[in-house]
């Protein structure tokens, strides 16, 4: 059952605070403010409301959680279950979320949202480290002491003990656990406090408990970039993960003091590029090398230099010589089988830079068919085959997700066909 607290939307879809009684004007007002804070991307703002854009994800404002869902399909009542589906499992196969001990029928009902997914498991993190024995660490601490312990610190003693001579102001070591690992993740438990529903609040509560004695510090992202991969911390790096995305997300006091804001927001073409590489790299044929945000120097002057990147570049060494091909995604919804002026201009440069043969402009697929490959007209005689085409991709069957294999097998297919 859907409480009164959650609205799920979908790409592009507006969200009218006179509309939806749900939606307040107080949560309009902090959705403006962080969407100007952020220079306008996320969404567009209109009469009374809100048009999100092509970013998915969860935006909790105060006790509200709006859920924003991918869709590629022209069903004018489209089941939300579904897309919320298709949303996790990108993110699990991006691995900006891990739910492989959970299944999606489980997901489904132990779950409000995204976002209590990532909370629930960045309490059970927590609680697994508690088990296992928070670390002690050795760390300096300045304080005034009735007898010298470590280094007299002359300056502060001078300052502070003018009048109690008895005193000594000093600098020394301590073994405990009240150090930054904690403290980051004592921050993004207080964070979920002031946002976790009723029912993962006993589980708060007792993780709490072994937290209530560290330092409430102000961590910002260059407390993270000091912290040191090593044997001992390693159990803690998917909690630090998570620690640090509730906390460089999370927006206090945005409206005025009224409404905390957290926000956890994926660029939905950025997301399919990257979950379509993640089942090419996995599924990929032996010889066959799967690469990922590669790029070339394509024009430089005295003061910048550009580059150009295809999304992916596949390159198959079962032949002789060994073919390459690109794949540029794209995360929209095309009537038409026929590319862009721009589109070809910009793979006509790939092709060129990799000396690939054949690239494929990559859609989700509604009801649309591929194009045969076209050809580019050779600038010499020297130039490989060069071709082009558009392809789509269903990744829903039988309203269920497609498994990724098949997924994979399809576009490796798309590729290697001449038609």
């Amino acid at each position: 059952m859907i409480k009164k607290n959650f609205i799920q939307v979908f790409e592009y879809q507006k969200l009218r605070y006179a509309e939806n009684a749900n939606f307040k004007k107080h949560h309009f007002d902090a959705m403006v403010r962080f969407n100007e804070k952020n220079h306008n991307k996320y969404f567009t703002i209109i009469h009374k409301g809100i048009q999100f854009n092509s970013y998915v994800g969860v935006i909790q404002i105060g006790g509200l959680t709006i859920e924003i869902l991918p869709k590629a399909d022209r069903n004018k009542n489209p089941d939300k279950n579904l897309w919320q589906g298709v949303l996790l499992n990108m993110l699990k196969v991006c691995n900006y979320i891990n739910v492989d001990n959970v299944s999606e029928t489980t997901l489904k009902k132990r779950y409000n949202s995204i976002l209590q997914v990532y909370f629930d498991m960045y309490l059970t993190e927590i609680e697994t480290l508690i088990k296992r024995g928070l670390i002690k660490k050795y760390r300096r601490v300045q304080s005034n002491q009735l007898a010298l312990k470590g280094k007299l610190l002359f300056a502060k003693n001078i300052q502070k003990n003018t009048v109690h001579k008895e005193r000594f102001y000093c600098e020394h070591q301590v073994y405990d656990k009240d150090h930054l690992l904690h403290q980051i993740l004592f921050k993004g438990l207080t964070i979920l406090d002031k946002l976790i529903n009723n029912g993962l609040r006993d589980k708060l509560n007792r993780v709490m408990f072994d937290f209530n004695s560290f330092k409430d510090v102000n961590i910002t992202k260059k407390h993270f970039e000091k912290i040191v991969p090593n044997r001992k911390n390693t159990p803690y790096s998917k909690a630090l993960e998570i620690a640090k995305m509730l906390i460089l997300n999370y927006s206090p006091n945005l409206n005025s003091g009224k409404d905390n804001m957290l926000t956890l927001i994926f660029d939905m073409n950025a997301l399919w590029e990257e979950y379509i590489y993640r089942i090419l790299q996995k599924h990929k044929e032996e010889n066959t090398t799967v690469s990922f945000q590669n790029k070339k120097d394509f024009w430089s002057s005295d003061t910048k230099t550009k580059t150009i990147r295809p999304d992916i570049v596949i390159m198959d060494s079962n032949h002789k010589p060994s073919v390459t091909y690109i794949i540029d995604t794209k995360w929209k919804i095309r009537d038409s089988n026929n590319p862009d002026d721009g589109d070809l201009k910009q793979i006509f440069a790939y092709n060129l830079y990799w000396e690939a043969e054949k690239s494929l402009l990559l859609f989700p697929k509604i009801n649309q068919e591929d194009s045969s490959f076209g050809n580019y007209y050779q600038l010499t005689k020297k130039m490989n085959e060069n071709k082009c085409k558009l392809g789509f991709i269903n990744i829903i069957d039988n309203n269920s997700l497609k498994s990724s294999k098949i997924i994979a097998s399809e576009v490796f297919k798309k590729l290697t066909i001449n038609s």
